[in-house]
């Protein structure tokens, strides 16, 4: 069985503008914008609403030091890091319970 490849970012592209009905240049511009401000909305709040795919948390930790398994050199881990959280409607769309 030949395995199926994930859709890449010009797919998406081409995808969108014709679901929306605009040019591929309109709809990557939509795509980065809202990239960065999703990224913008979690540095300024701490979290992002994908409407319809979950959310983007912020999360404290502990900084650690961790090893590169490459190379073994010690690396330093950041205290935050970016979580995100699939929402309850699209993991039941994707892979539904058993129930």
């Amino acid at each position: 069985m030949a395995e199926k490849k994930p859709m890449t970012q010009s797919e998406f592209v081409k995808t969108l503008a014709s679901k929306v009905g605009v040019t591929n240049k309109v709809a990557k511009q939509m795509i980065e914008e809202y990239a960065k401000i999703a990224i913008a909305e979690t540095k300024k709040t701490g979290s992002f609403t994908l409407p319809g795919l979950g959310k983007l948390v912020r999360a404290e930790r502990k900084a650690r030091m961790g090893r590169n398994p490459a190379t073994g050199e010690p690396i330093k881990i950041p205290a935050k890091v970016v979580k995100f959280r699939v929402s309850k409607a699209c993991r039941e769309a994707i892979a539904p319970s058993k129930k």
